[in-house]
């Protein structure tokens, strides 16, 4: 997604001296960008409608049976960027965090909750990074396990990701779309994006 990371949004979010309100300021402007181009992946439908001037045959993007889903923490700031572009949309939550004592850095699941019909809507996943893709691909087995989620109903969208968990992705669940703004080089020997941000949730929320 160049038109996100050529603005100048990107640059400041990486640096380790920005100020934790210009991250928060920052990342709102790319996450809105980011919410607005996964939104525009979403079925759409034929729509004719009327101008002030005549009739127009266009597109209307379906959004009445979207869940926005978030993986706590930082999965929360992307969310409300998704809100503000759709106010009524459902919303799901899903708490899943990285064993930081473990050298796998394995996912764990401690909660979740959908709205109900879930299993019939289209599913817009948001969690601002994806490393290893433990966290991601632990939510996804979630929603198509649990709650009968089909997999090519769900984008996934988060700004920032690696070729690692790119592949995992890949590899686990081929047909899920993922809409990024930007690709780093690779994960280092802790599981972490190189050369990355550190951790989004702790940055954007302050908690560092």
């Amino acid at each position: 997604m160049s038109r996100i990371s050529s603005l100048l949004t990107i640059t400041p979010l990486l640096d380790v001296n920005t100020s934790p309100a210009d991250f928060s300021f920052y990342s709102r402007r790319a996450m809105r960008l980011l919410a607005e181009e996964s939104i525009a992946e979403l079925p759409y439908e034929d729509a004719t409608i009327q101008t002030p001037c005549g009739s127009y045959d266009g597109t209307l993007i379906k959004t009445d049976d979207l869940c926005a889903v978030s993986i706590i923490r930082a999965g929360d700031a992307l969310l409300e960027s998704v809100r503000e572009c759709i106010p009524g949309v459902a919303v799901g939550k899903i708490l899943i965090q990285r064993n930081e004592k473990s050298k796998a850095k394995e996912a764990v699941l401690s909660y979740s909750k959908m709205p109900p019909g879930v299993e019939k809507m289209n599913i817009l996943l948001c969690d601002p990074m994806l490393a290893t893709g433990g966290s991601a691909k632990a939510a996804i087995a979630l929603l198509v396990e649990t709650y009968g989620v089909k997999t090519h109903k769900i984008i996934f969208a988060n700004m920032i990701t690696c070729p690692e968990g790119i592949q995992a992705m890949k590899n686990a669940y081929p047909d899920i779309k993922i809409v990024t703004a930007c690709i780093d080089e690779n994960l280092n020997e802790d599981k972490y994006i190189v050369p990355g941000l550190g951790d989004y949730g702790d940055r954007f929320f302050n908690t560092i």
